[in-house]
């Protein structure tokens, strides 16, 4: 007598496809993307309930066209009688390393190292971007860089590298009056005529730009082909390759993505 598991089949394939969802759902949860995204919404959050709207303005991701052709890519703009705040977010673990003037920070977890280019040099290319799509003089345009993620500092920060709510401290630490309010309406306005429309396309369009400058600069910086981070400089610790340097995700590990040095 031959048995028929058929029914046995169906059921167990029934059941996947009923917990599929659930898994994809996890697996979403998990990814570098979401726990950007999610990064930058805290900070949208705290900024539209920490700042007053009627003096502070948030404007997010803000993609502007640069002189090369290229484009770059803002996750805040606050513009205010106080000045115009540049927000840069930064979604990372371990502990931070880190000075002003130095061109590469170090994020370390457990006993590995891994480098990173320091964001405020990265968040001066985002002023420099601004400062011509609004014709205004650099020093009314104010660098903030704010670390969300289970992260520690393990050096003395420059007074505008802060981890999460403190930016808001930063921020309404300002209060010397430099824009008057019709300088803060034409700003708002030029930003939103001067950016790109935020669109999945756009994000896409910026992610390809920056892959293809690294393709021809490759000791520069290059961006995570998963997520789209920029990389930081990893050493290899075990196997046939030990010693050797690689780009590596600077989410890790909740993004595995790397790619290799000059490849």
């Amino acid at each position: 007598m031959q048995l028929d598991f058929t029914p046995i089949i169906a059921q167990v394939f029934t059941g996947f496809l009923w917990l599929l969802p659930l898994f994809l759902l996890v697996a979403f949860f998990k990814s570098a993307r979401f726990k950007g995204a999610m990064g930058e919404w805290a900070v949208n959050v705290a900024s539209s309930l920490a700042l007053n709207k009627d003096d502070y303005h948030l404007i997010k991701d803000v993609t502007l066209p640069t002189e090369d052709g290229g484009t770059t890519q803002i996750d805040h703009i606050i513009v205010s009688r106080y000045g115009i705040f540049v927000v840069e977010t930064k979604n990372m673990q371990g502990w931070i390393f880190g000075g002003e003037q130095q061109p590469m920070w170090t994020q370390k977890i457990y006993k590995q190292s891994f480098k990173f280019q320091n964001p405020l040099r990265q968040n001066y290319k985002h002023l420099k971007t601004l400062q011509a799509c609004l014709a205004v003089e650099l020093k009314y345009l104010h660098s903030v860089i704010v670390f969300t993620g289970d992260c520690t500092f393990k050096t003395e920060m420059p007074a505008n590298v802060l981890r999460s709510g403190g930016y808001i401290r930063y921020i309404k630490s300002m209060t010397d009056v430099v824009l008057s309010e019709t300088q803060v309406r034409e700003y708002i306005a030029a930003i939103e005529a001067g950016r790109l429309a935020p669109s999945l396309a756009t994000h896409q369009a910026h992610i390809q730009h920056l892959k293809s400058a690294a393709s021809k600069n490759p000791t520069a910086q290059p961006t995570c082909p998963q997520c789209g981070s920029p990389m930081v400089m990893r050493e290899t610790r075990n196997g046939q390759n030990v010693g050797k340097m690689f780009w590596g995700c600077p989410r890790f590990p909740a993004c595995r993505g790397m790619r290799k040095i000059g490849g």
